[in-house]
This record gives structure tokens, sequence and C-alpha cells, in this order.
């Protein structure tokens, strides 16, 4: 039986690297993708990088920040009560860390993988 939530798309898978500027210099220099977003983040930077014309990126995650599938929802706040309602495992809340950051939380399928669903306009 199928359920009904506000994702939209895979956005970004998020992989753990070492060293950022190198995994820049390979995904770049020899895959030949282009950065799509490299901001800071916490204490160190958020990259996504993409073959050119691909709609989902690859994050490059260092140390400390959860890696998993990131999708886009149109209502993280509706999907967040529905998913918990039905006993889904995801965050007690809605994750908000100000206004150039989008409200955004984890779900964990039967295996323990991480689904982060972020809203997106």
């Amino acid at each position: 039986m199928s359920k009904s939530t506000h994702i939209t798309r895979v956005a970004t898978v998020g992989i753990r690297v070492t060293d950022q500027q190198k995994a820049i210099e390979f995904y770049v220099g020899e895959l030949g993708f282009e950065v799509r977003l490299d901001v800071p983040f916490g204490d160190g930077r958020w990259i996504e990088v993409a073959p050119p014309g691909a709609t989902t990126t690859v994050a490059l995650v260092p140390d400390g920040i959860p890696v998993g599938i990131r999708l886009t929802t149109q209502d993280a706040d509706a999907d967040h009560t529905d998913l918990r309602g039905r006993g889904v495992d995801v965050d007690a809340e809605v994750l908000r860390m100000g206004p150039a950051v989008p409200p955004m939380f984890a779900v964990r399928d039967p295996d323990g993988n991480n689904l982060i669903l972020i809203e997106s306009s």
C-alpha cells in the first residue's frame, strides 16, 4: 500500500570525504564535474558537485555531518508530522538552522540508511 508525501526529487547524494579540496580536484579535475555550491557550513564548508547538466548533485561531506541521500519536499513540517505519526524512524523535530538554511529532518530506512528531507520552494 502506497502512502503519499510531498517529496519531489532526489536532490543530493552525500558521500564522506577526508579532504574536501582533494575531493574537488578529483571530481572536477578528473571526472569533469562542476562545482554547484561551495558555502561556509558550521566550522567547514558545504560543497556540491555534479556533471554538467545534471539535476542531482554529490555533496562532499566532511566528518561530523551525516551522509545520505537528500530529497526535496514541498512541506517538511507536514511530511515530518505524517511520517512520525505512521511510526517511521524520523528525527524528533524538524531542524531549523536560520534563514539561510531550509527546514530539514532525517528519516532512517529499515537498514539505518539516512534520507534527509529538505524543504524546497
